[in-house]
């Protein structure tokens, strides 16, 4: 493979971050869509369901098929599908006679923007000198994560001044910028054998998927006892049962389960399953003590764009943080530190739980969150790679990527639910106080799990290398 071009590194930072970007097209938007297109907010949030949905089914199948000389061609497809998506969101709210259907279409034709993230990260680990790719792969790693704390004020601004069009055509000059890019810098691989894709098994686990997060995402409208929820979490389980089943019987499966979750890959994906969940939920938490008004007796009362912009210090403190735990892995094994990143999102969880009076405070929690989210997913691909052999790293950086979907889909359902089931049907401060504290427990098991697994996980991964 000829040498990495110079413009390569931007190109693959900004193909990570477009999936934060596509992603921020959903959450600060969701009233707005409410409001312009006069329909429940119940409805608009499935402009966001419908992303997240199409990231976790389409990232598995897409980690496995874009191997070797396919990657180029699978990334520049898959740009060119989130094109399509901005473009037909920004007509379906020009149309009205388009509507909310296909808006939602559109918001999930972009999901496949967030499934191109670890295939950066497989170009990255395929082109670029050994020594440089960790502090790459940490970077890219939280590109996405930036990406979307940046895009989140960004989107809000344009939508605000111009329109929510031109949120989404904003949207559409961003990925086709960074399909030019793709197409300029990205190398072609030599040709090579490439496993195949059983149409069967990517049927099977992107249904049990989206049945799954379906009713996890629909819990706050219907109810976890509401016999469409338990019916889609019967069918998910048992679909994620049978997938679970063929891929340990047959040979070269969409995700190999036995790496993933042998001792040596077991700590990372453990790990990144629940700090989706930490990092979503206490998010979700904090913007609704932003927004929620003051004269309900708690809250601080602040509009959309100001819970956008307080994500601007999460963006830049998770990039500050993501380098602080690359500077350290240099001296300290990096399943050492990953605790470390969990325990500052822990503490930014006690600290919001405790002290949320005023704005400065929510500041507060925003910085120690980005720091603490930017340390552990910069540190998650780190250990992945040195564990999986060079053939499996897209499917396996793909699956830790479906386990950070669902843990973020599970956790922007759970914060909800526990501050709902805590306050009763108007969430009040004990809700919010009680869910603050369930939030930072799911980053005391995140720590139990990577104390547990990680360090076997490195001391194997040396021994393979």
């Amino acid at each position: 493979m000829p040498p990495p071009r110079r413009l390569l590194l931007p190109t693959l930072l900004l193909l990570t971050t477009v999936g934060g970007i596509v992603s921020s097209l959903g959450a600060s938007l969701v009233p707005k869509i409410a409001q312009d297109l006069d329909v429940s907010l119940t409805s608009a949030q499935w402009t966001l369901t419908a992303t997240m949905i199409t990231a976790a089914v389409s990232t598995p199948v897409i980690g496995r098929f874009a191997v070797a000389h396919r990657r180029r061609r699978v990334i520049l497809v898959g740009l060119g599908v989130v094109a399509f998506g901005t473009v037909l969101s920004a007509v379906a709210v020009e149309v009205s006679a388009l509507g909310l259907p296909t808006l939602i279409a559109g918001r999930a034709a972009q999901g496949v923007g967030m499934a191109l993230a670890p295939l950066a990260m497989a170009v990255a680990r395929d082109v670029l000198p050994a020594a440089r790719v960790g502090s790459v792969m940490a970077v890219l790693s939280v590109g996405m994560v930036a990406g979307a704390g940046l895009g989140y004020p960004l989107t809000a601004l344009v939508a605000q001044t111009g329109g929510l069009a031109a949120a989404f055509w904003f949207g559409t000059a961003l990925t086709g910028l960074t399909f030019v890019l793709s197409w300029w810098q990205l190398p072609s691989a030599p040709y090579a054998v490439t496993p195949r894709v059983r149409t069967g098994e990517a049927l099977v686990l992107g249904t049990s998927t989206l049945c799954l997060l379906l009713g996890v995402s629909q819990t706050t409208a219907w109810g976890w006892g509401d016999a469409r929820t338990i019916t889609l979490l019967v069918v998910g389980a048992l679909g994620v049962a049978l997938w679970v089943r063929v891929s340990l019987a047959g040979d070269n499966p969409l995700v190999d389960l036995r790496l993933a979750f042998g001792t040596p890959a077991i700590g990372p994906n453990l790990a990144g399953l629940l700090a989706g969940v930490g990092m979503y939920m206490g998010l979700t938490l904090l913007m609704v003590l932003v927004q929620t008004r003051s004269d309900a007796g708690w809250g601080l009362g602040e509009s959309v764009l100001v819970a956008g912009l307080l994500l601007v210090p999460y963006s830049v403190m998770s990039v500050l943080g993501s380098r602080v735990s690359l500077l350290v892995g240099r001296f300290v094994d990096p399943a050492t530190v990953l605790p470390f990143g969990c325990a500052i999102y822990l503490l930014s969880s006690v600290f919001i739980a405790i002290w949320h009076d005023q704005v400065w405070h929510a500041v507060v929690a925003m910085v120690l969150a980005g720091i603490g989210s930017g340390g552990t997913f910069a540190t998650l691909p780190v250990l992945l790679v040195r564990v999986v052999p060079v053939a499996e790293t897209s499917s396996a950086l793909a699956f830790n990527q479906v386990l950070r979907y669902f843990g973020f889909s599970v956790g922007s359902a759970v914060g909800v639910t526990v501050l709902t089931l805590a306050s009763g049907p108007v969430p009040d401060e004990h809700g919010f106080v009680v869910a603050s504290l369930v939030n930072a427990a799911v980053w005391v098991l995140a720590i139990v799990a990577i104390v547990g697994f990680s360090r076997n996980s490195g001391s194997r991964g040396a021994q393979s290398a």
